[in-house]
């Protein structure tokens, strides 16, 4: 601090002391550091004004290039409205949408119209069978809707109490309590 050491701190101190005296020294060194608080508060003062200073120079430069290049280009506030190209954005996206739609709904009209048409019939399966007997088995109808049961089968399995149908239950009633068998 302004080039002064500990050794001549040291004799600056006896020297006030002796010079001053021990009674009034205390205020003295009050009285000094009041002056250095002011002081500081002087400095920063006049460090904040010209801070201040620089501030407005900056601000007037930049005005005076904004107004410059207002006269080269004319400032355009409405192309700077971001609803409008958020706006935009989703038109385009809605329009994508669109187009993706049809697009699926003609694949699936096409492939649906390829299922509805009937297979091709090849001229084999037109021909006539060469044995008409043996191409056609007589079967009676009943003995069609149950298969044949062997004996050990039949033997080793109970036979099985029917079952009852099941009727469906509108959605408004209440179900029926489940029947419980005793015995």
């Amino acid at each position: 601090m302004f080039g002064i050491d500990a050794p001549e701190l040291l004799v600056i101190a006896a020297v006030a002391l002796i010079v001053i005296g021990p009674k009034e020294l205390p205020g003295m060194l009050r009285s000094i550091g009041r002056w250095m608080a002011t002081a500081r508060n002087m400095a920063g003062e006049f460090r904040g004004h010209v801070d201040d200073m620089m501030r407005q120079a900056e601000l007037d430069e930049l005005k005076k290039q904004v107004e410059a290049g207002a006269k080269d280009a004319v400032l355009d506030l409405q192309g700077l409205d971001p609803t409008r190209e958020i706006k935009a954005a989703i038109t385009e996206g809605a329009s994508d949408v669109e187009k993706e739609m049809t697009a699926a709904r003609a694949s699936v009209d096409a492939s649906t119209a390829d299922a509805l048409e009937p297979p091709p019939v090849t001229t084999a399966e037109l021909a006539a069978p060469a044995d008409p007997v043996a191409s056609v088995s007589p079967v009676e109808p009943e003995a069609a809707a149950v298969p044949p049961v062997s004996e050990d089968v039949a033997s080793a399995a109970p036979e099985a109490p029917p079952a009852e149908p099941v009727v469906p239950t509108p959605a408004n009633q209440p179900a029926a309590p489940p029947k419980v068998a005793v015995g």
